[in-house]
């Protein structure tokens, strides 16, 4: 493994040109999304009907920031970036998008100066960089303003790694407080850094190598241990970050009689391998991947023997490549373990599989493939020119169909319509293109997917009070009463319902006098 620790260190001239140049790829690329709207799905949670956020950065909204789970998890650096935003643009969503859009090309930069500075391997650190900036999955992540906590976090668990690599070349407490002090600022924007450490020892084997023996002779055993002692403050974040985030998202996680645990194993199966599938080939990309279970499906045994039986050949593989080729374990279990927080082994959400949930796994799956194709053109250098041919192509093919996946994001019914078209039935689907089609009026489309919404499942509280607030309008008071009961009875303490029925019925009262 020695040889793959020696690293050369790249011209600046070229690392200054080549950073430009990914900038420039990725904000051309997503440039589109500021032409974008708010979608009804979360962003109104965040920004659009958000009162705390549309005040602007007030001491109030501050205290409300660290203190509140509202949307099931506590965030405050996100919300702090949100109110941040309305203070800038107020309701125009071309604002929020482009900040998005910035803090992608940041994470794009960064993990190029990253993986340069690790390995001095430029051009492979490029390719992981432009497969990062330009891949279908990472859509989802950047086109939607909701999703800001994605590319935040990630921001910060870039820097925290960058100063976690110039401590490890040359040990200073302030460098060690810099990786901390951004961790801690990433847990705050989303928990799902909690891996981190993880990542720094898989780091600390390749490329830091810092289990090789240098001047002193310790054995490997002992510097692992040492390495080990020397991640405990940021272990202890993770834990902190975790206990906080399962307080905040209680309500949301599925109760064992609703998705029993070898359920989640089967469906965490199959998600990590159609993750790889989605990497290797993204199509039929969607917002929302409905869990079948939730439909009275459930995947055959035979689907999640042979995807069980995937990801062990695949780990076997990388295990007998440990010595000779250590970025295939490094780049597998970078993809397994930072993906584990959300692989449903804890189910939050009605969804099998998120892309966003890709925006940082996916890096060990490009590290494989980036460091793989380089490798195999070392030894045969006769398909050098073949296999940068393929890349150009696969990378070009990828910028076209991030083209056409921003163009769904338009707007709730582009996005809501093609998820229909490409998921099973899908009532979280249906009930946010409901959603859209009532905010601009259109009652009947919007009654039509709100009925089909019930039809898949009836117990959806909210869309219950949507359809009584369309046979309000239409002044059908005995309809609108109906499902507001309705809803009263999915949820008994919701006040909103009471006082809706009490409004009703006086109206009813009214009009009938």
């Amino acid at each position: 493994m020695l040889s793959n620790c020696i690293k050369t260190k790249a011209p600046n001239k070229i690392i200054a040109t080549l950073s430009v140049l990914l900038v420039v790829v990725t904000l051309s690329l997503f440039w589109q999304a500021t032409t974008h709207d708010f979608i009804e799905f979360d962003d109104q949670l965040y920004v659009t009907e958000n009162p705390i956020v549309q005040g602007g950065l007030t001491l109030n909204g501050l205290v409300w920031a660290f203190t509140s789970t509202h949307s099931s998890n506590w965030h405050p650096l996100t919300w702090i970036s949100h109110m941040a935003d309305y203070q800038l643009f107020g309701m125009e969503p071309s604002g929020h998008h482009l900040t998005n859009i910035l803090l992608h090309s940041a994470n794009v930069l960064l993990l190029f100066i990253l993986l340069t500075r690790m390995t001095g391997a430029l051009w492979r650190s490029c390719f992981v960089a432009v497969l990062f900036a330009i891949h279908p999955l990472h859509v989802e992540s950047v086109a939607w303003v909701a999703e800001r906590k994605d590319v935040l976090s990630t921001l910060f668990w870039m820097i925290s790694l960058y100063f976690y690599i110039e401590y490890s070349r040359l040990a200073g407490r302030s460098r060690y407080l810099a990786a901390l002090t951004a961790f801690a600022l990433g847990l705050m924007a989303k928990p799902m850094l909690v891996t981190l450490p993880c990542v720094m020892l898989l780091l600390d084997c390749w490329p830091l190598c810092r289990l090789q023996p240098e001047q002193d002779l310790q054995p490997s055993s002992v510097r692992l241990g040492h390495l080990i002692v020397e991640k405990i403050p940021f272990f202890i974040l993770s834990a902190v970050s975790s206990a906080v985030t399962l307080y905040a998202q209680q309500k949301s996680i599925a109760h064992l009689d609703t998705l029993d645990f070898p359920h989640r194993v089967a469906n965490a199966l199959v998600a990590y391998s159609s993750y790889i599938g989605k990497t290797l080939w993204p199509h039929d990309l969607a917002v929302f991947y409905p869990l079948p279970l939730l439909y009275g499906h459930s995947f055959s045994i035979l689907t999640v023997v042979a995807c069980g039986l995937l990801i062990l050949c695949i780990t076997i593989l990388c295990v007998k490549g440990i010595k000779s080729h250590p970025y295939l374990i490094v780049g597998w279990l970078w993809f397994l373990g930072t993906l584990t927080p959300v692989i449903g082994l804890i189910q939050v959400g009605g969804q099998v599989m998120a892309d966003r949930y890709m925006y940082i796994p996916a890096i060990g799956l490009f590290i494989i493939v980036a460091w793989g194709i380089s490798e195999l053109a070392d030894k045969h250098p006769g398909s050098r020119t073949i296999l940068i041919a393929a890349a150009v192509t696969v990378l070009t093919a990828l910028a076209i169909v991030t083209n056409i996946q921003l163009g769904y994001w338009r707007n709730g019914i582009t996005l809501f319509e093609h998820t229909l078209n490409v998921t099973p039935p899908n009532y979280t689907a249906h009930a946010a293109l409901g959603k859209t089609f009532l905010k601009q009026g259109e009652d009947f489309k919007a009654l039509s997917h709100f009925n089909e919404a019930l039809r898949l499942n009836p117990a959806l509280a909210n869309v219950h009070y949507s359809i009584g607030t369309i046979y309000n309008r239409q002044r059908n008071f005995d309809l609108a009463i109906h499902h507001y009961s309705q809803e009263l009875l999915i949820q008994p303490d919701s006040l909103e319902a009471r006082n809706t029925i009490q409004m009703t019925q006086r109206l009813k009262d009214l009009m009938e006098q």
